[in-house]
Formats: C-alpha cells, sequence, structure tokens
C-alpha cells in the first residue's frame, strides 16, 4: 500500500492515528547470514558545524524535518531535535552528543516528539526516525533484520554530516521494535556508546515461542497494527503464516534468530556500549525472562529496570510529555555515558518495583535478587480433558498488565471455581508470614498424556482467605514426540517476578492445557495426568 509523503495535513492526520493506534492497540514489536549486515565504520567528522544545517536549528535551537537516504536509495522520514543556543554541553567545536530514536513497531518519527525537545533542552542533538516499512518511509517491513541495521549507522552517518552531533558522543534510545533497534546498533556499530532499550526484546525466538509454545495472540496483535501502518515483506509474511500454520518452525526460529540482540552478545561486550533495560513484570510481547538472561550475560556497563506494566505501558506517559520514571533513567544514564555527569542516582545494577505493594529494591546484579530457594511440595495426581479451559489464564494481551499496573489488579480468578476436569490445582499451606517472591518459579511434574503433543500453561496464583487467585506468574511449556501412555518429567520456568505474598495467603499451582494466549497443540479429546509438583520458589 503506498503512503504519501509528508505535508502539514498528513503529519497531522498521521499524528492522529498514531495517537489512537496507541490508545487502542499499543505498540510494541531466512535473511544472509548475521556476517553480511554492513556495518558503517566512522565517518571522518568535520572539525566544524556543518554547514547545511538551518540557521534557526543552529543558532536558535529546534525542530525540523529530514529524509534520509538509505543505501539501497529507500528514503527514511526524520525528525532533527538541536538544542538551543547556549545550551550546556558542547564542546570545542560547538558539538553536542547526539541520540538516534528509531520509532516503534506501527509509529512513526512523531512519536517521540516530546522527549526529542526534553533532549534537546538538555543538550543533545536528537534523530528519530520512521523505520522502513512504515508510514512515509518507503521499502518493507525488515523486523529489525539486516537493512534496519544497516539503516542505524546511515542515520548516524547522516547526522554526523548535517547536524551539530559530536562522533565521540553517539547514542540510541527506543521502544519497543527501537528498543530491540538500540541494542542491535550497539552490536554493529562500535561507534555506539551508550544505549537505552525501554520495553525492547533480547531473543525475538523466545518472544514468538517460548518453551516450544507459539505465542500467537501477541504476534496476531502484532500482525494487526502493521496491516494499518506498514508494507509487509515476504519473509516476513511467510514467517507470520508459518507461525500461524504451526510448520516449518525452524525457518521461523532461524529468522528470528537473526533479529536477536542475544544472537550477538559477543559484539555488544566487545564494542563496549553501556547498556540500559527497562521492562514491565507482564509485557504480553516480550517477557521479562529474556531481558534477565541477556542482562546476565552482559559484560558492559548495564543497568536492568523491571516495573509492573504491559508492553510499552510504563513509557507512555513519557511520549506525552509528562515526567516520567522510565524516561528520566534512560536520560539519566546516557548523561552519565555520553556527557559524563556524575551522581545521576543510576549505578550498574538492578532496580525492581514489588508487585503489588510498589516498594523498590536495588541489587548489584540479578544473581543477588534471589537469597535462597525454598521448596514446596504439592502432592497428588490428577486427569484432565485436554485442550479446554479451566478458567485460569495468564490475561489479554496489553490489558491486563494495564490493570496490574494502574489498578494493581493482577489476572484474577475464584480458585475453587475453577474447573477440575481441565487442570491440576494443588495448594500449600497458609504462609503464616507471608513470602517474598524474587525471580523466576520452577516448576516439575510427570505427565502422562494420550497424545504424543500437548501442551501445559503453568500458573502461580496468591489466594486469600476467600479463595480469589491473583496472578503471581505464569509459562506455557509444550512437548512432542512422547509415546501415549508412557509417563515422563516436565520442568516448566515461569516468567519471573517480583511479588510479595501476604501474611496468611497461600500459593496455588494450576497446571492447565489451555490459554488464549497461546498455540497449544494438546489435542482436543485427549487426556493430560499430571502427577506430584515439586515447585522451587526463588525468596528473600
Amino acid at each position: 500500500m503506498a503512503r504519501p509523503h509528508r505535508t502539514g495535513g498528513h503529519r497531522a492526520a498521521s499524528a492522529a492515528l498514531a495517537l489512537a493506534l496507541w490508545l487502542g492497540l499499543a505498540t510494541g514489536a531466512v535473511a544472509q547470514p548475521a556476517a553480511a549486515v554492513p556495518v558503517s565504520g566512522s565517518a571522518a567528522a568535520p572539525a566544524e558545524v556543518p554547514a547545511d544545517v538551518p540557521a534557526a536549528a543552529s543558532a536558535f535551537g529546534g525542530f525540523r524535518l529530514a529524509d534520509i537516504t538509505a543505501r539501497d536509495g529507500i528514503v527514511l522520514k526524520a525528525d532533527v531535535f538541536t538544542p538551543p543556543a547556549g545550551t550546556p554541553g558542547a564542546d570545542a567545536r560547538g558539538r553536542y552528543p547526539v541520540v538516534v530514536q528509531p520509532a516503534s513497531w506501527g509509529q512513526n518519527d512523531l512519536e517521540y516528539v516530546a522527549q526529542g525537545h526534553r533532549f534537546a533542552a538538555a543538550g543533545y542533538v536528537v534523530v528519530t526516525y520512521t523505520v522502513r516499512g512504515f508510514w512515509g518511509s518507503g521499502g518493507e517491513v525488515d523486523v529489525a533484520g539486516p537493512k534496519d541495521v544497516a539503516d542505524i549507522s546511515m542515520v548516524i552517518d547522516w547526522a554526523l554530516a548535517h547536524t551539530p552531533a559530536d562522533p565521540d558522543r553517539v547514542g540510541m534510545i527506543g521502544l519497543s521494535l527501537g528498543g530491540g533497534l538500540t541494542l542491535l546498533g550497539a552490536a554493529f556499530d562500535p561507534r555506539i556508546k551508550a544505549v537505552a532499550s525501554l520495553s525492547g526484546w533480547a531473543d525475538l525466538t523466545d518472544a514468538l515461542y517460548s518453551g516450544q509454545t507459539r505465542h500467537t495472540a501477541a504476534a496476531t496483535r502484532l500482525a494487526r497494527i502493521e496491516g494499518l501502518t506498514g508494507r509487509k515483506s515476504p519473509e516476513f509474511a511467510t514467517a507470520l503464516d508459518d507461525l500461524f500454520g504451526d510448520h516449518d518452525l525452524p525457518d521461523v526460529i532461524a529468522w528470528a534468530k537473526l533479529r536477536s540482540p542475544a544472537a550477538y552478545l559477543d559484539r555488544i561486550n566487545a564494542n563496549g556500549a553501556a547498556v540500559y533495560l527497562a521492562n514491565g513484570w507482564s509485557d504480553s510481547f516480550f517477557n521479562p525472562g529474556q531481558m534477565t538472561d541477556f542482562y546476565r550475560r552482559l559484560t558492559v556497563p548495564k543497568r536492568l529496570e523491571l516495573r509492573p506494566g504491559d508492553h510499552a505501558s510504563q513509557e507512555f506517559t513519557g511520549l506525552l510529555g509528562f515526567s516520567n520514571a522510565t524516561w528520566d533513567d534512560a536520560r539519566g544514564w546516557l548523561d552519565q555515558h555520553l556527557k559524563g555527569v556524575a551522581g545521576a542516582g543510576l549505578p550498574p545494577g538492578v532496580d525492581l518495583e514489588v508487585r503489588p505493594g510498589g516498594a523498590h529494591e536495588a541489587y548489584p546484579d540479578w544473581d543477588s535478587v534471589a537469597s535462597r530457594t525454598e521448596r514446596l511440595d504439592l502432592a497428588g495426581t490428577a486427569t484432565v480433558r485436554g485442550d479446554r479451559p479451566s478458567g485460569a489464564s495468564g490475561g489479554t494481551v496489553l490489558l491486563s498488565g494495564l490493570v496490574d499496573q494502574w489498578l494493581h489488579q493482577p489476572p484474577t480468578v475464584l480458585v475453587p471455581l475453577l474447573d477440575r476436569g481441565a487442570a491440576a490445582v494443588r495448594q500449600s499451606e497458609p504462609y503464616g508470614q507471608g513470602l517474598a517472591v524474587r525471580g523466576a518459579v520452577r516448576v516439575h511434574t510427570t505427565v502422562t498424556s494420550s497424545a504424543p503433543q500437548g501442551t501445559t500453561v503453568a500458573y502461580l496464583y496468591d489466594v486469600d482467605a476467600l479463595g480469589a487467585g491473583r496472578l503471581i506468574a505464569h509459562a506455557p511449556q509444550s512437548w512432542s514426540g512422547r509415546p501415549a501412555g508412557q509417563s515422563f518429567p516436565l520442568d516448566v520456568t515461569l516468567f519471573p517476578t517480583a511479588y510479595d505474598l501476604p501474611a496468611g495467603h497461600r500459593l496455588a499451582l494450576v497446571l492447565g492445557t489451555r490459554d488464549g494466549l497461546y498455540g497449544g497443540e494438546t489435542p482436543a479429546g485427549s487426556t493430560v495426568t499430571f502427577g506430584p509438583a515439586d515447585v522451587s520458589l526463588p525468596v528473600r
């Protein structure tokens, strides 16, 4: 579908539709070998502010539109923000640190107008751009593939040639798709000294297929957003068809791995860019487990912040220009590593906002989050009918995490009313002193199925005296190629969390075979028998 070039009217319409997408849908996010991803080394920077910087922008600071031509000839639509005259932060040549901001999934460069002005007022040159294939930018949606990665370096080249940007102080910040691209930029362009990834991903395979289970609800939402604002590439169309059709999944995995920053950790660590990560506990696109694993393997200066919320929900008010903790912390991180500002209160380490009370806890690293592991043995055997809803659920994409963030109310069920014919339900004794769960809960059980393949979704609930269960964490796990009628062990690692179980409450483990978030593999009418469960609880 052709997109018009921007005029004032088209920009207003774009802004209105972009805002509608945020409010109504929200946003996020096999090709040639990784070695073929082009990298722009370091174009020599001119000694003075480039002559073609408009006088108004150069003298008074401001905002302007720009067209940036990529190596393959397509044009990226961009906005440029420059600091007002006299803003502190320039070097002796009049150059400022530069921040490149790729727009998020389904959005355009207008997305970052409020933050662009804030960064410029703080002494940054800012170049925001619409990622190829969306809105007025040319080409087709590459989903953080080699073309998108090459565009990052081209935008940096352009910024150094056409703005008062300092080639020694280059950073990136992005949300959702933009967040994933910032991490890929850190891997493939050594000029980048610091990045902030907000609601981004580390492992796209995990986002689409964690626990060997297709994440169909999230993928459907992303496809719908792209259908409104983008032009799908044949590669992307094939990957979606294979994911939804449950065929050629090895090809989908290879396609996703190429687009996963975790696949390039050696490059990121070697280049040395300082990495800031911020994500939501209930992110329905990019679960926090992939971010904690990625964080642990980074050897560069690094910081991880996890808060209640769904995909991009923590950052949304910052896009509207309001004070926002995530955006403020991200800028503080860039201040430290691009401008050398000390004492901004953002040391390397981990900051967690604990559910449901909202207390913050700081740790030097992820391994320090839990101080010990408690075991919970849950006896009993239960046989359930396959592919039947039990009432337990991981929630609704984009909605449940928002409710948890704003109302401190995660997906809730009445545990006594759960269908025992569709899920195994086991409860602990009350915890008299409560329990501080910190990290990824692990469940070990045995399964005997009448079919060779299937899916279980494990849920851990906080249950009060009335039987109301508030979801603490969940995760899917599928299996295949198992002889029918033979028992086998099954391990499920739930998505990480920081949750304080109140005194007197119980824990409930629910094992079901169907959840609307996932493309399950359990045949309708089959039976699944769950044996006793051993639950490992990381706690403080």
